[in-house]
């Protein structure tokens, strides 16, 4: 039986598994560095261990620190949350080899999925459909673009060892992948520690579609549906919904069996997410398993009534899932947008500094998993994220109606946030019909950022307030948000005439 968790992460995620250990009677350790003194999860846990300076490499990424620490407090196990050492083989290895419960999957599993090349080699011999590419690593410049003419441009160089949306580079030309052939294994040694690199067909304007499932030590395997995560900038995500409003009931079958099919080909337990490319004819392909719990999980939660952080915990503490496959139905439909502290108008760039206003919204239907308050740092060693709006109602128009609402409740100052990018989006006519796929914000607003277009009035005002905004943040950190963005959104207002 598991009596105490040390939660190696920070953060939403380490104040979400908090307050499922609490619900559980199970004592909550969490861990900090340098920058995270006075963070609300050192606040809400149990009991709070420093672990070293800011830097990630010295603290949450410090392999000794972590599992010295738990053997050290008597920790029963070790729940990694997302991020840092979550998809990690070797520490989850050395979790196992400690003789302490790791709350994810097996470190064979991990290890299996982890390589890219690896993963799509097992979908492959397992009958799971991947993007047309390579299953093993390329050799040379000379391979590569044999291979390439063979696929046809254009093509997607990736890391063998990436994920996430980072290590990869779209190739339009045989010139142009002689020229970043080397750039993109270098960049990708750099990135993940091996410069293998491999090659997917780039497939036109797909939709990022996610299955979750979950598995026990006992065999059994379920789906908890999908989640539609098309709504990407930089290939990060920013808005997720359950379930997808363009995938219909045949579709859902087929993607829920194939991502089953997916977990069982490398002995999955645990929570898990299959993530599929969808094109617009609803033909899928494998893109990659994340062994772990996602980010945007709550939307699951929230339209199965399944609490997916104590199933974790309950998985590995060796019980049977608590549910069976036929007990889950969809119920109504949730929508969640994270929220950073980034500069939208400024290619996203991080912002950083004491948050001096933090004002959340409530009400019927709202949820908020958030890691800060007024008074937090936000800290330049770390992912920006500073909370997750969750919405859910009867069907996708009402979700989206207490969304709106939502949003403009939010107040944050002291950084910059994309809240009010957030809500611009949710005004969008093609968004409110669903008509987008992963390329929409590249396409929408990132390319008439960067090329330039004709500017308005509106957009004038806006770049002046931008101006403000900025030059208000670096000389007192203090930002007055609920207005400048409420002026900025009119940027981004604009319907289909």
């Amino acid at each position: 039986m598991i009596k105490r968790i040390l939660i190696a992460n920070r953060g939403e995620i380490a104040v979400r598994i908090i307050r499922a250990c609490k619900e559980l009677g199970i004592i909550s350790a969490a861990v900090y560095s340098d920058a995270d003194k006075h963070s609300l999860h050192t606040l809400l846990a149990d009991e709070s261990y420093y672990i070293g300076e800011a830097q990630a490499s010295s603290s949450y990424l410090n392999k000794e620190k972590i599992i010295d620490l738990a053997k050290k407090i008597n920790a029963d196990a070790i729940h990694p949350g997302y991020g840092f050492f979550a998809e990690n083989s070797e520490f989850i290895k050395a979790v196992e080899d400690a003789g302490i419960i790791f709350i994810g999957p097996s470190s064979k599993s991990v290890k299996m999925m982890g390589n890219k090349t690896e993963a799509r080699s097992l979908m492959k011999k397992n009958s799971v459909p991947i993007v047309p590419g390579t299953t093993e690593s390329l050799k040379s410049v000379k391979e590569g673009i044999k291979i390439s003419k063979e696929i046809g441009y254009p093509v997607l160089l990736k890391a063998s060892a990436g994920g996430g949306g980072k290590g990869m580079r779209k190739i339009l030309s045989e010139k142009e992948f002689e020229d970043s052939f080397d750039a993109v294994k270098r960049e990708a040694l750099k990135a993940f520690g091996s410069e293998d690199v491999y090659i997917e067909k780039y497939i036109e304007s797909p939709r990022h579609i996610e299955v979750q499932v979950i598995a026990d030590k006992h065999g059994n395997y379920v789906h908890l549906f999908e989640r539609e995560c098309s709504i990407q900038r930089r290939h990060q995500k920013i808005i997720e919904e359950a379930p997808s409003s363009f995938i219909d009931s045949e579709t859902r079958k087929k993607v829920t069996a194939t991502a089953i099919n997916a977990a069982k080909a490398c002995n999955y337990y645990n929570a898990g997410t299959v993530e599929l490319l969808m094109d617009k004819e609803k033909n899928f392909y494998f893109l990659e398993m994340n062994t772990r719990l996602q980010v945007e999980h709550p939307v699951t939660e929230m339209i199965t009534g399944i609490d997916l952080v104590k199933e974790q915990i309950s998985i590995a503490s060796g019980n049977k899932l608590s549910f069976i496959q036929n007990e889950l139905k969809i119920n109504g439909h949730a929508i969640e947008s994270r929220i950073y502290a980034e500069d939208p108008g400024n290619n996203f760039l991080p912002s950083t500094g004491r948050i001096d206003k933090y004002i959340e919204p409530s009400g019927p239907g709202v949820r908020i998993d958030g890691g800060f308050i007024t008074g937090s740092e936000i800290s330049l060693y770390y992912d920006p994220l500073i909370s997750k709006v969750i919405c859910y109602g009867k069907d996708r128009n009402t979700a989206i109606k207490k969304m709106q609402r939502a949003l403009e409740e939010y107040h944050i100052a002291g950084v910059i946030t994309n809240i009010y990018f957030l809500s611009g989006i949710f005004k969008q006519k093609d968004f409110l019909e669903g008509r987008f796929d992963i390329n929409y914000i590249e396409r929408e607003y990132l390319n008439k950022q960067e090329k330039g277009k004709e500017v308005s009035d509106t957009e004038l005002i806006a770049a002046l307030f931008s101006a403000i905004l900025k030059k208000e943040a670096i000389s007192n950190g203090k930002v007055l948000t609920s207005q400048i963005q409420t002026t900025m959104n009119k940027w981004l207002e604009q319907t289909d005439e």
